[in-house]
């Protein structure tokens, strides 16, 4: 027997508990998303400093 007092949720009450969760979280997902694309164009950036260094030599 399952000692939890709450009944199981609907469909419906699962979709918006996932709805709230995730625009709780929507800051901080944003904030890795341009942490990621900042590090991607620096490395991008310096990648492509280096290729261009080894061309002139």
């Amino acid at each position: 027997m399952n000692p939890s007092p709450r009944t199981p949720r609907t469909a419906r009450e699962r979709l918006i508990a996932a709805g709230k969760w995730i625009a709780r979280r929507r800051r901080t997902a944003l904030a890795h998303l341009l942490r990621g694309a900042c590090y991607g164009a620096g490395t991008g950036a310096v990648g492509l400093i280096f290729m261009w260094v080894e061309h002139q030599l």
